[in-house]
């Protein structure tokens, strides 16, 4: 074969691994579809998550901050669209976008101060935030109904258009969650996901390299409030209501548990994390009374043999080196 020959193939080769993770989305989403509307609720809860963490994940994974108040803003996000959507009758999209918007300026106007603490004073500054949003959506009833919740919140749509069964929105979830993936990944790879690379790395050397370090953390900050934001707004359009439960402590260790099993750091590990997370234990259910035994030690195991997460196995999935063009 040809230099020419080989150095034609290399490309197409080389994309096969980057398109397996789609391929697996698309083909799990798929047979989800055939699947009962219970099953396709779950998957939509793991898809909702991706997005989630995609975000948690582009600012701890990527930036090597510690966060954990991103509930907050999925709460600004979840109940934004219920309010907004229930008792105004806009649309969801307005509704979702509105909702991002005020994450985003809310995550600035607590950010700048905040994001000057670092370690554990930013992880417990940031968890602070998140009790304080949760007990709001408790105390102020006038506006969150506490615990009564709002319901009857419209599913997803445009121009009058809804996605009337949870199948329809589960397509839509997919490809959002996708897109967010895709977004997340594209910002890693240019000049602005490299500054925050060398920020993970050592903040005196990127100092030293001129990077502002205090407008970058929050910059990423507020990309992951926007994409906290997106997912609450989704969950109160997926499920038609929302209440101060869903943004609790629990929010807080599964999204963790999402982002360390997937792998943080990696660009697919919010999916798989969130996948393996939302849907073992409905695959564990016929073992009852040892359903959450067997789920402790699979986690367990998974951190063990995969410590950088389950998206790090994707190494044996690569492409056997190949010829280059001066090769035989």
């Amino acid at each position: 074969m040809t230099s020419h020959a080989i150095t034609s193939i290399e490309p197409a080769a080389s994309r096969w691994p980057s398109m397996l993770p789609v391929i697996a989305v698309l083909v799990l989403a798929a047979l989800g579809l055939l699947s009962s509307d219970y099953i396709v609720t779950v998957l939509g809860f793991a898809f909702i998550y991706t997005i989630f963490c995609t975000g948690l994940n582009f600012f701890m994974g990527y930036t090597g901050q510690a966060s954990f108040g991103q509930s907050a803003f999925a709460a600004i996000g979840g109940y934004g669209s219920a309010i907004l959507c229930t008792d105004y009758g806009w649309e969801p999209l307005l509704a979702l976008l509105v909702t991002m918007a005020i994450s985003g300026v809310a995550a600035v106007v607590v950010g700048y101060p905040t994001l000057r603490l670092r370690g554990h004073y930013l992880a417990m500054a940031t968890f602070a935030l998140g009790l304080i949003v949760y007990e709001i959506s408790i105390e102020w009833t006038s506006l969150t109904q506490g615990y009564m919740g709002y319901s009857g919140v419209p599913p997803l749509g445009i121009a009058g258009y809804e996605l009337l069964t949870v199948k329809h929105q589960l397509v839509a979830l997919v490809v959002l969650a996708l897109f967010g993936i895709g977004v997340a990944s594209r910002l890693r790879q240019s000049r602005f996901g490299r500054a925050l690379a060398a920020i993970a790395g050592s903040e005196q050397a990127a100092t030293a390299l001129g990077i502002n370090i205090a407008r970058y953390k929050l910059i990423a900050f507020v990309i992951a409030a926007l994409y906290a934001s997106a997912a609450g707004s989704l969950f109160s359009h997926f499920i038609g209501f929302i209440s101060p439960e869903v943004f609790g402590t629990t929010m807080v260790v599964q999204s963790f548990a999402m982002l360390y099993l997937g792998g943080i750091g990696t660009t697919w590990g919010p999916l798989v994390g969130a996948i393996v997370v939302s849907v073992l234990p409905e695959a564990l259910r016929g073992l009852k009374e040892m359903q959450d035994i067997a789920y402790t030690a699979i986690l367990i195991l998974i951190l063990i043999f995969a410590p950088r997460g389950m998206a790090g196995l994707s190494v044996l999935f690569k492409w056997p080196n190949r010829p280059t063009k001066g090769g035989a």
